[in-house]
């Protein structure tokens, strides 16, 4: 099996997917932006590009972020269970479109997070990484597991043991 690319899950931020968002003319990543954003802004005579808008409790650190296309790394849009890892898992036997729908899924595995956040996590599970917002690591936890199981994806024994150890502290 080759090694993880981004690129063999298709373009990146693609309007070519079978999810929610696809095929609106809008690209994945402004999708994001806008479904999370509050009082956000377009570019000027677009109905896609945001270039603000905030973050009102970033879920991974809990604080507000004011979101500027200018320094647009401020914000990320984080793929709860990562592609790298997926591939690892079993997505390098999946089809390409499969792969693209993984990589667009908007309903199931994007979230838009804090830029240093999200690279603090980089291809990790909840086995190694934990948001530092404590109040959203059972969301995190259950979603990252909701990914895994609508994507037949297996998860580590790390993963699994956080998981039984956060969602006994979830309300």
């Amino acid at each position: 099996m080759a090694g993880y690319k981004r690129e063999q899950f298709g373009q990146t931020w693609s309007d070519d997917h079978a999810g929610r968002g696809g095929h609106n003319g809008c690209d994945t990543r402004n999708d994001v932006l806008a479904a999370q954003l509050t009082g956000i802004q377009y570019r000027e005579r677009s109905k896609c590009v945001v270039i603000s808008g905030t973050l009102t409790a970033e879920p991974y650190t809990g604080k507000r972020i004011e979101f500027r296309k200018a320094k647009a790394t401020q914000v990320q849009i984080d793929h709860v269970y990562a592609l790298a890892r997926a591939w690892d898992m079993g997505a390098s036997r999946w089809t390409q479109q499969r792969r693209t729908d993984f990589a667009n899924d908007q309903a199931a595995n994007l979230i838009a997070v804090d830029g240093p956040a999200n690279a603090s996590k980089s291809d990790e599970g909840p086995g190694e990484w934990l948001p530092l917002n404590r109040t959203y690591r059972c969301t995190y936890v259950l979603r990252y597991l909701q990914v895994a199981h609508k994507y037949a994806l297996p998860i580590t024994t790390a993963d699994r043991d956080a998981a039984r150890t956060i969602t006994r502290t979830c309300p």
